[in-house]
């Protein structure tokens, strides 16, 4: 009962941190991570998915290795430090709060008519290329992006430290990361950054269907529709590339009733991603609401990861 109670108080901690702080402003350690994985693959790369799988089972063996450790360090000091542990984790793991604020202050810059400012703010949305996008385009790929990173950054990590604790929610971190890094269909990491793809792929599987079932009981709190959303869920989703981004913005697009997908330029390729929702193309106040459901679903999905923690037996 006294895992079980430290695991619940440090997971909604790491909720209440990211909520009031954000992303810690200095010395992030995903950042650290990234820099180490950079450095690492100048000894790993080679274009083969061997050398990619080689390149993320050490990085997230090595996080997980550490986590666990951490983890049993706290837990010999008590139940403070068990649950400062967890709560560190969480809140370092989770990114709700700065995707939020990232997408309204996009909302502001596109109100405003500052496309420039819009086109350098986009990639700490995503890894589309800015330049070519108009306002409606800026727009839809800035709702897409919160839509999918709410259940990346925000609803798959608090799941993972609900269930598995510190190593779980920071492996979970790690394998995203190295999915933002190698994960592409570019020529340097078609092969290379296969398994970092498919491994965040599984990662985030039940995660993305917890999201969008989250967007269903959400949506009314934004005046969206929860039929709209069970439909372009069953509907659309599966045709889009991704088995999970598809779930999410899918679930998005029908709440608030507007139309997502379609032509999408990255830096290494152009992709005809296939339309989700029937509605109208995404404006300003619709980029709004998404930040105002997405802050929902992570409200719910702290819930959520609360009653997983009361329900697990140590």
């Amino acid at each position: 009962m006294l895992a079980t109670r430290s695991r619940l108080a440090g997971v909604l901690g790491g909720y209440l941190a990211d909520v009031a702080l954000g992303d810690p402003a200095r010395g992030h350690p995903v950042a650290a991570f990234g820099r180490v994985a950079a450095g690492f693959e100048r000894v790993t790369y080679r274009d083969t998915r061997l050398a990619g799988a080689v390149h993320v089972a050490v990085l997230v063996a090595t996080v997980g290795v550490l986590g666990a450790m951490l983890q049993r360090a706290a837990e010999r000091g008590g139940w403070p430090w068990s649950v400062a542990a967890t709560a560190a984790a969480t809140w370092v793991s989770v990114g709700g709060t700065s995707l939020a604020r990232t997408g309204l202050a996009m909302s502001e810059l596109l109100e405003r008519g500052d496309l420039e400012g819009a086109r350098r703010l986009l990639p700490s949305l995503c890894g589309r290329d800015p330049a070519s996008l108009d306002a409606a385009g800026l727009a839809r790929a800035s709702l897409e992006s919160v839509a999918e990173n709410t259940s990346d950054a925000h609803v798959a990590p608090m799941l993972c430290a609900a269930v598995g604790g510190v190593p779980a929610v920071l492996a979970y971190r790690g394998i995203n990361t190295l999915d933002s890094m190698v994960g592409y269909r570019s020529a340097r990491y078609a092969r290379f950054g296969w398994a970092a793809a498919r491994l965040d792929d599984a990662a985030n599987y039940a995660a993305a269907r917890v999201t969008a079932a989250l967007v269903i009981l959400c949506a009314p709190f934004v005046s969206g529709s929860a039929p709209g959303a069970v439909r372009a869920w069953r509907r659309d989703a599966g045709r889009h590339p991704s088995p999970n981004a598809g779930v999410v913005e899918a679930a998005f697009a029908g709440a608030l009733g507007v139309r997502l997908g379609g032509p999408t330029q990255y830096r290494h390729e152009l992709q005809i991603r296939p339309t989700l929702g029937d509605g109208h193309p995404p404006t300003v106040a619709d980029l709004r609401r998404a930040v105002t459901l997405s802050r929902t679903v992570q409200a719910g999905a702290a819930v959520l990861a609360g009653l997983l923690c009361y329900l697990r037996r140590p």
